[in-house]
């Protein structure tokens, strides 16, 4: 049996990163007889210029990521050639790649984006230019789990243009009773089932971050996380003010364990989260619903980029472990668990010895390219297969 695989390479260095993802992928499925039926859907703004600005995505996208068994996204998002120095918008307002992002985390219900960061060793940080050891390999593995159909980006709102100047910007955030029971329920799942608690005590914990001192929509998220916590009493429970967490974030990651959050929160917490692990080029988000699941990168499309083969593909590549987990235990398949865990060790065995790595991860000085790195882990995933 073949797995039906849907890959969204999107804008820019999307392509560049996916394709060594896939390179991953398919040096550690050969051994192991994983067969995919491979559907390459061209998406984004660049897609949308092509085609006279008319659609982001081919006729049919929808219905072919709907049946496919996982999907793989590289980035989306492309400058406006108006020069107005803003991403391109289609007519509806949204960006262009808005349905293969979006669109289909509400169509087919991805409503869990979970996030791991976890800092591997022989990772340094960039501070003030220069790359430092800050945090300790062991003491950063936090999995962030972030409601991804609702809140800010629910698409309720608008601008009032009086005299078609723009005077009045409106976004409703919508947090409901369902959308927040899931993705909280979901978190307790995670929680549950990941073999350790948090680096600094071994317990397991789960940490609403919230706004509730300020925020109706996130007193009701707290109350709705505790009332779910209380079916979990082997797990702590706790919140966390979002701008305080921000600051507890970096003085004391080796604190938490399992954090849960409303939309636009997550968003912002991550990103700040993957300078815990060494920068966006290794930082992944996997969209996860009942029935199916899309992984990505979560840096963007990096226009400036595209073509120079310059870019860190260490992110496209974990989220194509992440996807070779779910799918795993989806379908009760120790093959692709297996994969999942050559992939992850070979990330895990190539950044301990330092090269080769791009110049966002060693510097200018010592940068490899983006293929470099791609086949590098490539032959390290196929190694690691041979010595399991």
């Amino acid at each position: 049996m073949a797995y039906n695989l849907v890959t969204l390479p999107g804008d820019g260095i999307g392509p560049e990163v996916l394709r060594e993802g896939m390179r991953v992928l398919e040096a550690v499925s050969k051994p192991l007889e994983i067969q995919w039926q491979v559907t390459e859907i061209p998406c984004g703004g660049q897609y949308y210029l092509a085609n006279g600005r008319k659609t982001d995505w081919p006729a049919g996208s929808v219905e072919k990521c709907r049946a496919a068994d996982v999907i793989l996204l590289g980035a989306v998002g492309w400058p406006d050639p108006d020069g107005s120095g803003g991403p391109l918008t289609m007519p509806d307002g949204n960006m262009a790649g808005w349905s293969p992002v979006i669109g289909n985390r509400t169509r087919l219900e991805l409503y869990a984006n979970v996030r791991p960061v976890k800092l591997y060793p022989g990772v340094t940080h960039r501070i003030h230019g220069e790359r430092v050891q800050v945090w300790k390999p062991g003491k950063v593995d936090i999995l962030f789990v972030r409601e991804g159909t609702e809140g800010l980006y629910a698409g309720i709102g608008g601008i009032l243009k009086p005299g078609g100047t723009g005077k009045v910007g409106v976004d409703v955030r919508v947090i409901t009773r369902e959308g927040s029971a899931r993705v909280i329920r979901k978190a307790f799942e995670l929680c549950r089932a990941r073999q350790t608690g948090a680096p600094k005590d071994g317990k397991k914990r789960v940490t609403a971050i919230v706004k509730d001192n300020v925020l109706d929509g996130c007193r009701m998220f707290r109350d709705i996380f505790f009332e779910i916590g209380r079916e979990y009493p082997e797990i702590e429970k706790e919140t966390a003010i979002v701008d305080a967490f921000t600051q507890w974030l970096i003085t004391q990651p080796e604190y938490y364990d399992v954090c849960v959050t409303t939309n636009m929160f997550g968003d912002i917490v991550t990103d700040l989260a993957s300078v815990l692990q060494g920068g966006m080029g290794v930082a992944v988000g996997a969209n996860i619903g009942d029935n199916h699941a899309m992984f990505e990168p979560i840096h963007g499309s990096a226009p400036k980029y595209t073509g120079q083969d310059k870019v860190n593909p260490i992110a496209m590549i974990l989220a194509a472990k992440e996807a070779c987990d779910w799918l795993g235990r989806r379908k009760k398949d120790t093959k692709l668990i297996r994969a999942g865990a050559a992939i992850e060790e070979a990330v895990r065995a190539l950044l301990e010895r330092g090269a080769p790595l791009t110049y966002d991860m060693v510097g200018e000085a010592k940068a490899a390219k983006c293929s470099e790195v791609g086949r590098a882990c490539a032959e390290l995933a196929a190694s690691a297969l041979k010595s399991a």
